[in-house]
């Protein structure tokens, strides 16, 4: 498995953007993501600070995506 780089909420957000993701809602720094077929998460968009490895795994988790398929998203 490849290490992440450090990425920031606003970064995730935009990659599952590319896929397929839309915002539904945010709640002050919290976005609420879900894709047309029921997959759902919430992504932490604070200023300055990065996600963590374990909130960025469980991120992948709710969204079913691996982490070699979200490298080639941020890649691609």
């Amino acid at each position: 498995m490849s290490k992440f780089p450090s990425l920031s909420g606003k970064e995730i957000v935009f990659i599952l953007k590319k896929a397929g993701f839309t915002s539904e809602r945010q709640r002050g720094s919290h976005v609420f993501m879900k894709h047309s077929d029921g997959r759902v998460t919430v992504v932490p968009v604070h200023s300055g600070e990065t996600i963590g490895a374990g909130l960025l795994s469980k991120i992948l988790r709710d969204v079913e995506m691996t982490k070699d398929d979200f490298l080639k998203m941020l890649k691609g």
